[in-house]
């Protein structure tokens, strides 16, 4: 899978599966423009290969916007895009009925409506490239109901699935392919409730066939591959990603 000389954009870098991602695609030779609303982590200066860490937060359109055009003038091409800004706020987020609706709006902001300031400014720029390939992070959550309802994480995620589809269909003409990345149960800043407990990592795991929870290396590798040439005729689909989880009855 080649991926050199080529430039991704991609959101929710400063942790978790976007940082995981930004790392696996610079290792492979691409320019990686990761933007965070959080600080670059410090890892990211011990890297060999090419990267700019933009600070900021893709809820703003105009943040979006600037720093992919920027990216575009000094590379000349932006050939991916891997949309991994989320939030799951514990606690926060609950059922529709009880939901304060400020807080809807705020993860839907993040979750959702960033995925839409992504996708239309790296649209024409990867028309321009000639063709380009998305990845958007939804969650096995968007196919299920939970007894503990995040219903504002659950809605944000069945609607970047939804719309990851539309995106495939209404560009695939233009070699542009759109994909979503469904994780199961993984072990990253977002589960910050698993941190340092064994017993709920093992609680966890064992609900799941493969008997671990996955990592976000798991999810970069995945993302990967969606990305390459070697899923070129791969556009509107979902890749599950969860150990088997979703396939016990």
């Amino acid at each position: 899978m080649s991926f050199e000389a080529k430039t991704a954009f991609v959101t929710g870098a400063g942790g978790g599966m976007g940082l995981a991602i930004s790392r696996e695609l610079v290792r492979r030779g691409t320019h990686v423009l990761m933007v965070d609303i959080k600080a670059q982590p410090s890892e990211v200066a011990d890297w060999q290969g090419s990267f700019h860490y933009v600070q900021g937060d893709v809820t703003s359109e105009d943040t979006v916007a600037h720093s992919m055009r920027d990216a575009f003038e000094k590379r000349g091409r932006l050939d991916y895009l891997a949309n991994a800004a989320g939030v799951l706020w514990l606690g926060r987020d609950k059922s529709a009925v009880e939901i304060d609706l400020n807080v809807w709006d705020q993860i839907l902001a993040i979750n959702l409506k960033s995925m839409v300031h992504t996708a239309r400014h790296a649209v024409p720029l990867m028309k321009k490239t000639g063709s380009g390939a998305m990845v958007h992070i939804s969650s096995i959550q968007c196919l299920r109901g939970d007894s503990v309802p995040q219903d504002a994480y659950q809605a944000s995620k069945g609607a970047v699935l939804s719309l990851s589809k539309s995106l495939a269909i209404q560009f695939g003409p233009d070699r542009i392919r759109s994909n979503a990345l469904l994780p199961g149960p993984t072990l990253t800043p977002m589960q910050q409730r698993w941190e340092g407990d064994e017993e709920a990592q093992k609680a966890i795991a064992a609900t799941v066939p493969l008997k671990r929870v996955g990592t976000p290396q798991d999810m970069a590798n995945a993302c990967v591959f969606l990305l390459s040439d070697d899923a070129s005729f791969i556009t509107g689909t979902e890749l599950v990603v969860d150990g088997g989880l979703m396939a016990r009855p």
